[in-house]
């Protein structure tokens, strides 16, 4: 009987020139202070492995505190491991890089430039010609369907519509890797799911490899190929969620299907210390049967 739920994952060296991400034996501990305890070790991430093929839709969620963010800013290159490494493409992350787009909660947009010049930020960093920047610009502004409001500043955008300029902008300058740290958490409920919408539409043009983070199981199931279930004293990766659910996807047409709901089932047990012991005979049957986990969670 073969189990649903891959709790470890080795990396080979292998591994780090076949795979698009690696994360090998990461670990990140901070030196905190405790009132009338003095200084202590914090361990943030504890032997985090983790492989993510090219193009791979990854979402990782868990508890507060369980390292989520702490390990993107890792990956971003915002922050070194205290040991072990993270690679892209085979090379070692040392710091940030233009391979990799971010895309916060807080949109992060400068409010004195436009819809057009935030997007094209990046592109001027890397120093593309202004011609050159401005068809792209066009490009993404449709693509993240902001026709119309080219010369509109943030403050006349509303909360989604900034959303949409950070994910463009993330995009623009090309990077190997998105990294999205629970970029809809901020909008309201209707507006989170037509972002959730956009946003595999946008990743299906694309192609781009993501790593997303969230708090919402039904988000991360909804969005992703495979979902990381972490948990937390120390934050680590418990085990891989595989979501066979078939692609293309909008939120409308998988919220009410027995499968989705089988699997935020599953991802709700695991995080609350339950499910370990289903097998694939658990799993729901018809059309799409088979939707959940393998043995090697990728």
């Amino acid at each position: 009987m073969t189990t649903l739920v891959d709790e470890t994952t080795v990396i080979s060296e292998e591994d780090i020139n076949s795979f698009k991400i690696v994360a090998k034996n990461t670990n990140r501990v901070f030196r905190i202070r405790r009132p009338g305890e003095g200084k202590h070790d914090f361990t943030a991430l504890y032997d985090i492995n983790l492989k993510v093929r090219e193009g791979e839709f990854l979402t990782m969620v868990g508890p507060s505190g369980c390292g989520k963010s702490t390990f993107l800013d890792i990956m971003a290159g915002l922050s070194v491991p205290t040991s072990g490494e993270i690679y892209i493409d085979g090379r070692r992350i040392v710091g940030p890089d233009l391979n990799r787009g971010i895309v916060l909660q807080g949109y992060a947009l400068f409010p004195w430039r436009t819809v057009r010049k935030n997007i094209e930020y990046g592109l001027e960093v890397k120093k593309v010609p202004r011609g050159e920047r401005r068809a792209i610009s066009d490009r993404y502004i449709e693509l993240v369907d902001l026709k119309g409001f080219e010369e509109s500043y943030p403050h006349e955008l509303s909360g989604g519509m900034k959303q949409r300029v950070a994910i463009a902008r993330a995009l623009a300058f090309d990077p190997e890797v998105l990294l999205m740290d629970e970029p809809f958490a901020a909008v309201d409920a209707q507006t989170r799911e037509t972002l959730q919408d956009e946003l595999l539409r946008i990743w299906e043009e694309t192609h781009k490899t993501i790593i997303f983070i969230t708090h919402s199981i039904e988000e991360a199931v909804f969005l992703a190929d495979r979902v990381a279930v972490m948990s937390t004293n120390p934050g680590t990766i418990k085990c891989f969620v595989n979501v066979n659910l078939p692609r293309p996807r909008r939120i409308s047409d998988v919220r009410n299907s027995s499968d989705f709901n089988w699997i935020t089932g599953k991802v709700w047990r695991l995080l609350h210390g339950d499910g370990d012991s289903e097998t694939k005979s658990d799993a729901p049957r018809g059309p799409s049967a088979g939707s959940g986990f393998d043995s090697a969670g990728l």
